[in-house]
Parts: structure tokens; C-alpha cells; sequence
């Protein structure tokens, strides 16, 4: 239906270039809200009728008219209607519907790619601290800039998953020190061990079982491996260096653990520390200094943000002539302007908002060519976790929060990826324990991956009774394909592609959730509706084929959240 489409919005374009020149470029057909109302629609009359000086009724009584008279349309649509003002509704010949499922088929698993664009974007998500195990927000932003990475890898960019490690500053060094207390044998609650009362600080020491992990491991001498380091503890608990190079290592490790356990992979793991040692912050703040965006006062280095729209001017390097965070922010976000990164999107807690504005006037005065609006953010809120109807707040494993591993053991890799992808980045969301390994219709996971093994199982039977096979299918009769359910299912399969770019467009995968939600609904109504391995071999052949083409795109959208497409349940 794709190629279709496009016959008929090419004989939409000639017609309209007829009628004002110029017209043709903007030709496009919209979805009825009301599918009763047919399967395409146009509102070109209306809005030439101004332009033209014409009722907008009388010119699309004439552009219908011109449509009717061209091949493509003769061949595809079965009626034109004209509604209020001058809307076209179209109604397409079952046989035009029917064209998605041979796409499908000879597509398979590229149904809904478009060409490579030649074109470079990088994805900044999780970016945890090395201080601890991912909790269920780092989760939500794993799976979201995950799904966000596969969405463009559908559009034809050419796609690189980053994690940037913030491996320097104050945490790292709380860290450190709760490492050492516990190699001292110390532990919460001692005398020794700070208290909010008596640093400000205190609050960010870490007091989950972890540490204490860490610190026998220190003890033992281990040697630990992470994505891109190895080391080796000497046991010295004098030594802080070595405690710190170790907590860190020993942590990245259990982080790539959380990840593997959720079957991410990034392409390169970004170090802030890294910006010192290549000179790129102190280079970053000569282009600042040389842009004439920046000042001194009281001892510290100001960058004047609000030139460039930020409520305030931001401190760049303090009185002491140590940076703020807002520096390698800068100088990191230009690296990847300069590696090449035309676009950007970085996936960051709602915590974050307060930094857009700040980064990007900082990589507006950076003056690189870097564009307004560089880079995107897409920004989630928590997660709440329910169990058993109550809400789990502690983790034995970190301490103080639910960890991501915490949340996959009890329930699974696929419906820890679809809950956290089924509503907008941007809205509180409930995650609930029990309804994620529940086996129902509520389930939303499982209702989307039931209806692919149904299919499947539909399939085997076939094939199994003497069925030719799925490649077999391709270049069958599908004129049997005419009930309601089925060109319902054949119109919203034909939906896909488009749905993929505009979640693309939009950084929004749970656009995917939410269609892959209505597809199985749709295949399950076809299922009830019609069966499949029926007497007649032409009835079935088209059946089967559009079955067939209907699992091949739930495996595809499931393929986008990173969710499995089971063939058994």
C-alpha cells in the first residue's frame, strides 16, 4: 500500500500543480479521525481556496473530479466523497489495501526503513555515576534511549549509542571514602561514620550492601574487569588512590552487568575525565574567553549566557580555579559537534531541565558553527515500583532505591522494556510488579507478544499438515482478503512506516507501544472474526499471507523497544 500511496499522492500533486503553481510540493494526504469516513483524506481544496478566491465546496467538487479522471486514481480508489467545506474523503479498493501485505512479505524485517541518509547522530543516555548500581530511573532511560537509537537506525542515520561517565568530582570521592571506612571495617551507624548532622555531605555517603562488597573484594586483592579498564586492589587501606581506581572499576563492572542483563550494548563509554587530560576543557574555556562572552568577577570566570537567552549568567571556573560542572558540560557537548555529530539527543532525568538553557548558550558562545537548539533532550521522570500493591522503595543491594537488575529478576527483561516504553518520557509512572508477570489480556507486554505466537502457531500448523512455507506466500491471490476485520488489519499495518518516522521525529517510542497495542487488538478481532485454516486453499493462502504479514510487524516494532517477538507462549 506504500507504493500505492504513493501513485496517488504523485496524481494528487500533478493535479493541484495545475491548479496553483507551486501547490504540487505541499500535496498530502491525512488519516480521517472517523474511519467511517474512508481510508485517506484531503484538505487541499480548502486551503487553495483563499489563495484562489474560490468557494472552497466548488474547488473540491473540481480537484475531485480532476482526481477521478487519472489512471491511479481509477485504479486504486473505489469512491471520492466530498465533506462540509470541501474535505475529500477516499475510499480505497480492497485490492489497494491488499498491496501492504506483498510489501510486508518482500520486505520482512525492513518494512518501515527508509534509505541510509548519510548522515551521523549520537545518543547520549543512562550516564550513571560509577557509584552504584542503575536504579529504575536509569532503567527508564536505558530503555528509552535504547528504542530511541533503533528509531533512528529505521530512518537511515547512522546511529552511535553514547554513555559518558562522570569519573571526576565529589561523588567519585564520597565514594572512595565510604569504600575505605568499610575496608577499615566500619560500617553505618558507627561513631566515625559522618552523619547529616555533622557534614553537609553525609547524605551522599553510600551505606548499601554494595560497599561493603566492595571493600572486602579491595581486601582480597581482586582484580576486576569493566567495558573498558582492568584493576588490580593492592588491599592497602591507606592507599586512596588505589581504593578509588578500584571502587570505580568495580562498579563500572556491575553497571555492565545491569546492562547486559537488559541486552544494551553502547558503542563507546565517554569519560568526563578524559576532557581534562585532552586539553579539551582548557580549550573550551580559550574559545569562550576569545568569543568575548566572558568575564570576571569576585576572582571567578563568568560566561554571559544570557546573551544568548538563559535566565542568568553561569560561572565557568570558580575563586579556588576549579570548574563547575557547567564547563566539561560544554566542552564535552562541542566534542561531539566536532566528531562529526550533526544531531544529538540526550536522554536525562526531569532533574536536568534547569541545564538546557545554560549548555546550549555555552555551545552557542563556544563559536563552532554548533546549531541553535544543539542538543536535544528528551527528560523522564521516576519510576514508582508496586509490588503486591505496595510500594517498594529499599533495595538490600543498593541500599536505598530499586535497582534495574532488582526489577528484571522479578519480572523479565521484555516487560521491564515495554512498561517503562508505554507512556511519555515526561509522566510519573507506576510500575507494577504483578501485572507485569501476569499472563492476561491487562498484561500489555504479553497481549503484544501473544498475538505474534498465536500467529506463529497458526503457521506451524500449516505447515506442518503439508504447508509450502512462508516464502510461498508472497505471490499469493489475496482477493479473498475483503472482510471488514481484515482491511482494518491491512490499513493499519499499512500505518507502520509512517508511524516509525513520525516517533522518530518526535523522540517518541511509546508511539511504537501504543500501535503495537492496537495491532495484536486488531489481530485478535481478525482471529475471531474469520478462520484461517479454512477448506478452501485460496481462501486460506490469503489468510495465511496476511497473518504472516501481520507477525512480521510485530516482530519489527518489538524489535525497536528491544522487546523478544516469541514464537511459543
Amino acid at each position: 500500500m506504500l507504493s500505492v500511496k504513493q501513485d496517488l499522492l504523485a496524481a494528487l500533486a500533478a493535479e493541484l500543480e495545475k491548479l496553483s503553481p507551486g501547490a504540487g510540493a505541499r500535496a498530502a494526504f491525512e488519516n480521517p479521525k472517523v474511519a467511517a469516513h474512508g481510508d485517506l483524506a484531503c484538505t487541499a481544496a480548502m486551503q487553495l481556496a483563499k489563495p484562489l478566491k474560490a468557494n472552497p465546496r466548488a474547488l473540491g467538487e473540481q480537484l475531485k473530479a480532476a482526481l477521478e479522471a487519472t489512471p491511479d486514481f481509477q485504479k486504486w480508489v473505489d469512491a471520492i466523497e466530498i465533506a462540509g467545506p470541501g474535505f475529500l474523503n477516499i475510499r480505497l479498493k480492497p485490492a489497494a489495501k491488499q498491496e501492504v501485505v506483498r510489501e510486508v512479505l518482500g520486505q520482512a524485517d525492513q518494512f518501515g526503513h527508509q534509505t541510509a541518509r548519510g548522515e551521523k547522530i549520537v545518543v547520549e543516555f543512562v550516564s550513571a555515576n560509577p557509584t552504584g548500581p542503575l536504579h529504575v530511573g536509569h532503567g527508564r532511560q536505558a530503555a528509552i534511549g535504547d528504542a530511541i537509537s533503533n528509531l533512528y537506525t529505521t530512518q537511515g542515520w547512522k546511529v552511535h549509542r553514547e554513555y559518558y561517565y562522570n569519573d571526576a568530582g565529589v561523588q567519585i570521592d564520597t565514594l572512595t571514602k565510604s569504600t575505605q571506612l568499610r575496608a577499615k571495617g566500619f560500617k553505618p551507624g558507627d561513631d566515625c561514620w559522618p552523619t547529616d548532622s555533622e557534614n553537609p555531605l553525609a547524605k551522599n555517603f553510600y551505606n548499601g550492601d554494595y560497599i561493603a562488597d566492595i571493600a572486602q573484594a579491595f581486601l582480597n586483592k581482586e582484580t576486576v574487569k569493566a567495558d573498558d579498564r582492568a584493576f588490580t586492589a593492592n588491599g592497602d587501606v591507606e592507599d586512596y588512590d588505589n581504593i578509588r581506581n578500584f571502587a570505580v572499576a568495580y562498579l563500572r563492572n556491575e553497571q555492565d552487568k545491569d546492562l547486559l542483563a537488559f541486552n544494551l550494548k553502547f558503542d563507546e563509554y565517554y569519560l568526563e575525565s578524559s576532557l581534562y587530560e585532552n586539553g579539551h576543557v582548557d580549550e573550551t574555556v580559550q574559545r569562550l574567553i576569545a568569543s568575548g562572552h566572558t568575564y570576571e568577577l569576585d576572582g571567578a570566570l563568568w560566561l554571559r549566557t544570557t546573551d544568548f537567552g538563559d535566565d542568568k549568567d553561569r560561572v565557568m571556573r570558580k575563586s579556588d580555579g576549579t570548574y563547575t560542572y557547567f564547563l566539561p558540560d560544554v566542552a564535552y557537548h562541542t566534542q561531539k559537534f566536532l566528531r562529526g555529530y550533526g544531531k544529538a539527543v540526550n536522554i536525562q532525568g526531569t532533574d536536568h531541565h534547569g541545564t538546557i538553557a545554560r549548555v546550549r548558550a555555552g555551545l552557542q558562545a563556544v563559536n563552532v558553527g554548533i546549531p541553535k537548539g544543539y542538543p536535544d533532550y528528551v527528560l523522564h521522570t521516576m519510576v514508582r515500583v508496586v509490588k503486591g500493591g505496595e510500594e517498594v522503595k529499599i533495595s538490600k543491594r543498593a541500599g536505598s532505591y530499586v535497582t534495574l537488575r532488582d526489577l528484571i529478576e522479578w519480572t523479565s527483561k521484555d516487560a521491564v522494556r515495554f512498561f517503562l516504553l508505554s507512556r511519555k518520557p515526561d509522566t510519573e509512572y507506576t510500575f507494577d510488579v504483578d501485572l507485569a508477570v501476569a499472563q492476561n489480556n491487562d498484561n500489555p507486554v504479553f497481549y503484544v507478544q501473544y498475538a505474534h505466537a498465536r500467529i506463529q502457531s497458526v503457521l506451524r500448523s500449516w505447515q506442518e499438515s503439508g504447508g509450502a512455507g512462508l516464502a510461498a506466500l508472497q505471490g499469493v491471490d489475496l482477493s479473498a482478503l475483503q472482510g471488514s476485520q481484515a482491511q482494518a488489519l491491512m490499513l493499519l499495518l499499512a500505518k507502520y512506516p509512517e508511524m516509525l518516522t513520525a516517533a522518530a521525529n518526535g523522540n517518541a517510542p511509546h508511539d511504537v507501544t501504543f500501535y503495537l497495542r492496537d495491532l495484536a487488538s486488531a489481530y485478535h478481532s481478525y482471529y475471531d472474526a474469520e478462520r484461517i485454516l479454512v477448506d478452501d486453499e485460496s481462501v486460506k493462502l490469503a489468510r495465511l499471507a496476511l497473518v504472516a504479514a501481520t507477525a512480521q510487524v510485530l516482530h519489527n516494532g518489538l524489535a525497536v523497544l528491544g522487546v523478544s517477538a516469541p514464537e511459543r507462549m
